[in-house]
């Protein structure tokens, strides 16, 4: 009998074994032959979740940079692409990106030789920044659909032409069909569209200003181009939400898109959307109510667009809190049972976690008395949501003694600033004696957004420390021209548009804003103006916002051509004009005057938040600058927009800060466990893909002096 029973015992072992390696070697096929990586943030989930671990804890400080693949499309004469923000995807060994000046590639995943390039744009057209790309086949028939200029275009995957059947000629003007004369405005794409059965689904980029089109959300059919279906971000009469609104609003506001992209539940038919804010950002009184679907977690049928829910983040935003990433669809542990649900993160450095199906909040949110404007005809809404749980993951209230102090001198000056602006925690709102926002323009979260690891529930958020001080004027009296000719109109045009990143020196004032002092010997007119106009990097189109003799004067100002002396619009005795209040020190870091930030470190912070018990699991800076940072202390942190990527080998990483470094940390500790310093600025989300037995990290990089065009950059562990 014992001797049976050892034989049974020795049969359940071998099998238990067999099964172990037949489950790895499934595993090692699965890698294999898989795609990991297939769309924008890895999937239509926006998960930025890697199911590889090839690459672990135990060997990560191994890896090394086995290919670079260098674009070749920037200008002679034109300056380093500072920053490519686009993410990879890889389709069967090979991966497609995009060039910061919007030249398509498709790279062999293996050894980074170029297959075939398109470059999207005609010579002289402005670029603008971009994400990257988005695939779709059905059998032989092998697409990408790109966006640049005003165009969607397919182009085949194989060949790197254009598909002549979409569209016309291959390509789809998006002017065409958002309520405004498509001559007069300019539509583009920064996020790439996101893939439902034959539907290619989109949001914009439009210009954040007064006189900007709706940002409607549209679905084309991938093999036609033929529009599918669009839903009024501003609702029309007779739609949800129109009562939130004045009663004209959908025929002059403008903005409400979805800007940062947006993921898709195939299963339930649901696209999730993350949408910004009404325009003008800093003063609504033309837009007086709530103002669906302004900074809304937006739930749509991704077949039909039909309206399923949605949950508003910012009532009748005047902070420019629009939702800066897509909405990431996770599951998590709640009173036992498994939920479906969508994690939102914000600029105020909230996230919202809401029920898939319902959209109804998984922890509680309060709605919050908040302060009154001051501004004449300005109505802040009276009351704002916060959620109980999470909490912040970033900074929202700051004192006296959180100021910095690098020199008596400096600290007196932003303790004086501090004192005599209005500032009375997160939701103050603009004001003429100015007024502190924390966080600010640029979070919280960015357009990064997080990563969501199935393994252990986590959500890695980066956010952002950093406030700025909004000045608000009014803009028809601060911008006065003192005489009629082009160049006075130029100068005050520039100032009303174009002061708050580029300066008023014209040397570029943020990350990747390229200077404009000597602008005639880069560019010509012609081209300055097509910037103007469809936008560029950073900059969004001003078509329609600017009058045309606006934009002449700008090229007055722009070229120096001060003997310009064309009359310059004069306003007719007796005519009425709404005040158009601006904040003119957007998107700038509060800052003393020796150029420190006012505000004490951690300036950016990466989080990794446990979605079953809405707490923290670890909180840690990111970046440092080496000259700021007290001798023996933490990291600084340094502010930056790229989010995180998690994989199944315990590693997170993330990159995207001004000292150029690549980091990959423990995913469950936060322990840094390995840095590569790169060759510039990157400013783009990381992707990972399995070749032939290796697992690879890819990224896109800027350009150098050496390299002006930018990088996409492969690593992998040695042979």
């Amino acid at each position: 009998m014992k001797k049976q029973l050892k034989l049974i015992y020795c049969r359940c072992i071998h099998i238990v074994i067999a099964f172990v390696f037949l489950f790895a070697s499934c595993k090692k096929d699965n890698q294999l032959n898989t795609n990991t990586w297939t769309a924008y943030k890895a999937d239509p989930s926006a998960s930025s979740y890697s199911p590889l671990d090839q690459i672990n804890a135990s060997n990560v400080a191994q890896l090394e940079n086995v290919w670079t693949f260098h674009a070749d499309d920037v200008p002679d004469g034109e300056e380093p692409a500072a920053s490519s923000q686009a993410n990879p995807i890889i389709i069967d060994g090979i991966l497609y990106a995009n060039s910061r000046n919007q030249t398509v590639y498709a790279i062999n995943a293996k050894t980074g030789e170029q297959i075939w390039e398109f470059k999207a744009l005609e010579e002289g057209e402005p670029t603008a920044a971009s994400r990257g790309v988005t695939y779709w086949a059905e059998g032989n028939d092998k697409r990408i659909l790109y966006s640049a200029g005003t165009s969607l275009m397919a182009i085949n995957a194989e060949t790197g032409e254009l598909i002549p059947s979409f569209g016309k000629n291959g390509k789809v003007n998006l002017n065409v069909g958002v309520r405004d004369d498509p001559e007069k405005i300019s539509v583009t794409l920064t996020t790439p569209g996101s893939i439902f059965k034959d539907l290619v689904i989109i949001g914009s980029r439009l210009p954040d200003f007064y006189g900007a089109p709706p940002g409607y959300v549209r679905a084309y059919n991938v093999k036609t181009g033929e529009l599918a279906w669009t839903f009024h971000t501003i609702p029309h009469p007779g739609e949800p939400g129109y009562e939130t609104w004045p009663p004209d609003a959908y025929k002059y506001a403008g903005g409400v898109n979805c800007w940062a992209g947006m993921s898709i539940d195939t299963e339930r038919g649901t696209v999730y959307l993350a949408l910004g804010s009404p325009s003008y950002d800093f003063y609504g009184a033309d837009r007086i109510g709530a103002n669906l679907y302004g900074n809304c977690v937006l739930a749509l049928d991704a077949a039909t667009g039909n309206y399923k829910w949605h949950f508003q983040t910012v009532h009748h935003d005047i902070w420019d809190y629009d939702l800066p990433a897509p909405p990431t669809l996770v599951t998590l542990q709640k009173d036992g049972k498994k939920v479906d649900a969508v994690a939102q993160t914000t600029k105020q450095g909230f996230v919202f976690i809401l029920d898939r199906a319902t959209g109804d909040p998984i922890y509680p949110v309060e709605e919050r008395k908040v302060p009154a404007s001051n501004l004449p005809g300005e109505v802040a809404y009276e009351t704002q949501p916060f959620p109980l749980k999470p909490e912040p993951f970033v900074r929202q209230f700051m004192t006296e003694d959180d100021l910095n102090h690098y020199s008596e001198a400096d600290h007196d000056s932003i303790l004086k600033t501090f004192r005599s602006v209005r500032y009375e925690g997160l939701f103050t709102p603009p004001d003429l004696k100015g007024t502190i926002s924390l966080p600010a323009t640029r979070g919280g979260a960015n357009w990064g957004g997080s990563a969501y690891d199935p393994d252990t529930d986590y959500l890695y958020i980066r956010g952002n420390n950093l406030p700025e001080i909004q000045t608000i004027v009014d803009a028809d009296e601060h911008f006065k021209a003192q005489n009629n000719t082009r160049f006075e109109l130029g100068r005050v045009t520039y100032e009303k548009h174009c002061v708050a990143c580029h300066g008023l020196d014209k040397q570029g004032m943020m990350d990747d804003v390229p200077s404009l002092v000597d602008l005639k010997d880069r560019f010509s007119e012609n081209e300055t103006l097509q910037k103007i106009r469809q936008g560029g990097g950073k900059m969004p189109g001003y078509k329609g916002v600017i009058t045309e003799q606006e934009e002449r004067g700008l090229i007055a100002f722009l070229y120096d051509m001060k003997d310009a002396t064309i009359d310059a619009p004069q306003i007719t005795e007796g005519e009425e004009k709404p005040t158009r209040y601006m904040n003119i020190t957007p998107y700038r870091t509060w800052s003393d005057p020796s150029g420190n930030p006012a505000l004490k470190t951690p300036w950016n912070t990466l989080n990794a938040l446990n979605l079953s018990t809405g707490e923290y699991e670890w909180q840690i800076p990111v970046g440092n600058d080496a000259k700021l940072q007290k001798e023996g202390g933490p990291d600084t942190g340094l502010l930056a927009r790229s989010g995180p990527m998690v994989t199944a080998g315990g590693l997170v990483f993330i990159s995207g800060a001004a000292d150029k470094k690549l980091w990959a940390f423990d995913k469950k500790t936060g322990e840094m466990l390995w840095e590569q310093e790169l060759p510039a600025a990157n400013n783009a989300n990381v992707c990972s893909y399995f070749l032939e037995g290796k697992q690879y990290i890819a990224l896109s990089v800027g350009g150098t002096e050496e390299n002006p065009s930018g990088s996409i950059m492969a690593f992998a562990l040695p042979q």
